[in-house]
C-alpha cells in the first residue's frame, strides 16, 4: 500500500524520536500505519513504534543486516510498488546512515522521503525543564559528539567547540564519559557547569541525572549509562543551577548526583 505520494513505491526515512511512541510525529506515525516494509534497528527503536504497524505488514529488525541488504529490502519493496519505512531512532538528520542510503536509492532512481523527528536533546530539555538559550548567557546551541572511532573533523574536536560557552548536546559519548568531561575542562568550562544526562529517553527504566562536568564521570559510570545516552552541557544555567534542580519543588523528582553519594 504505497502511500500517495509514491504512487509507484518508493522509501520513507521515517524519524521515530527518543523512544517514546508519543514523541512521533503524525506523518511518521501515519507511514509506520501504512507501509508495506518496516524496517528498523530493534537495539535503537522500540517495540512500541513498530507495533503500529499493520498486520499485513512484513517488520524487519535490520540489526544483522549490511547496508546492502537494508536496500535490497527497500528496492524490492518500492520496485513491487509498495511503501517501505525505513525507522531510525532521533532525527534521520543526526548521526544517521541516511545519505548512504539514500545515495543506492538515488542510484535505482527509486524516490524516497525524510520524515523528521524529535532528536533525543529536545526531548532531554523538555524531560528537565530546562532551556538551551538563556538571555546575555548563551544563544547559540552546538550539537556535537566526541571522537572514537568516528573522528572528527580538524577544528570540531569537543574542546574546540566548549571555547564558545555555548549550550552543548553530546551525543554518542557515553563510552568515554572521562574523555568528554576532560575535552568540557581543557576548553575552559567551569568543572561546576551543568550537564543533564539522559540514558535510554522515554523507553522503560529511562534515567535521568543532573550532573556538573566534574562529577559527570562518575554519575555516568555508577548509573551504568551506556549507548543511547545525551548530555546537555548547560553553561546559561548558571553556578549551582545543579544544585536547584535538584529541589523537589521543581517537579523533576531526579536523584542528586552529589560528591557525597
Amino acid at each position: 500500500m504505497a502511500e500517495a505520494l509514491f504512487p509507484h513505491g518508493g522509501v520513507a526515512f521515517v524519524g521515530a524520536g527518543p523512544g517514546d511512541p508519543d514523541l512521533l510525529t503524525v506523518k511518521a506515525a501515519r507511514l509506520i500505519g501504512q507501509a508495506d516494509l518496516v524496517l528498523f534497528a530493534g537495539s535503537l527503536v522500540p517495540p512500541a513504534v513498530v507495533a503500529l504497524a499493520r498486520a499485513e505488514a512484513k517488520v524487519v529488525d535490520s540489526a544483522p543486516l549490511s547496508l546492502e541488504e537494508t536496500h535490497a529490502l527497500l528496492a524490492a519493496t518500492a520496485r513491487a510498488g509498495g511503501l517501505a519505512a525505513r525507522v531510525h531512532t532521533g532525527d534521520p538528520a543526526l548521526y544517521g546512515a541516511v545519505a548512504e542510503q539514500a545515495r543506492l536509492l538515488d542510484a535505482e532512481g527509486i524516490p524516497y522521503i525524510v520524515v523528521p523527528g524529535v532528536t533525543s536533546a529536545s526531548a532531554a530539555a523538555a524531560a528537565f525543564g530546562v532551556s538551551f538559550t538563556e538571555p546575555e548567557a548563551t544563544q547559540t546551541l552546538i550539537l556535537t559528539r566526541l571522537a572514537g572511532r568516528t573522528p572528527v573533523p580538524s577544528g570540531q574536536s569537543l574542546a574546540e567547540l566548549a571555547r564558545h560557552g555555548a549550550s552543548m548536546a553530546v551525543y554518542l559519548s557515553a563510552g568515554d564519559p572521562e574523555g568528554v568531561a576532560r575535552a568540557l575542562t581543557e576548553g575552559g568550562l567551569p568543572g561546576d557547569t551543568p550537564v543533564a544526562v539522559a540514558h535510554r529517553l522515554g523507553w522503560p527504566g529511562e534515567k535521568r541525572r543532573l550532573a556538573t562536568i566534574d562529577t559527570l564521570a562518575r554519575t555516568v559510570r555508577q548509573e551504568g549509562m551506556g549507548r543511547q545516552t545525551v548530555f546537555l552541557v548547560l553553561p546559561g544555567l548558571g553556578r549551582g543551577a545543579a544544585s536547584k534542580l535538584y529541589d523537589p519543588s521543581f517537579g523533576h523528582g531526579f536523584r542528586p548526583a552529589r560528591d557525597d553519594d
